[in-house]
């Protein structure tokens, strides 16, 4: 597990966040769970779109370059939503609704903590 900060705002957004970089995980994701514990996240790499289908909650995304910037939030994407495709992300960090749209915006450098 890893923590997510906000390095432009100087503040923590996720006390833990767990990666999904094998293609498994990533095509697994947040299915067939219930829902998050408040504070946590998922990281999905490589990744520039997602979708929601058979989801149980809503949920906030966040588009993040190579370069460790925010470049898209898509906040409260309901079940069975899709994202557009952001083609500069390199990966995305999900997490329940209202969790990174409160403390990240477009533009922002973030730091994955082990």
């Amino acid at each position: 597990m890893c923590m997510l900060l906000n390095i432009t705002k100087e503040c923590e957004v996720l006390d833990s966040v767990e990666v999904a970089s094998t293609f498994v995980k990533r095509l697994k994701g947040l299915l067939g769970r219930d829902s998050l514990a408040i504070g946590n996240g998922l990281l999905i790499k490589p990744c520039n779109s997602v979708h929601c289908f058979f989801m149980k909650f809503p949920i906030d995304v966040a588009f993040v370059d190579k370069n460790n910037r925010v470049v898209r939030i898509i906040g409260n994407m309901k079940p069975g939503s899709i994202s557009p495709i952001i083609s500069s992300a390199h990966f995305v960090i999900e997490a329940n609704a209202g969790e990174l749209t409160s403390c990240l915006e477009a533009g922002d450098e973030i730091k994955i903590y082990n």
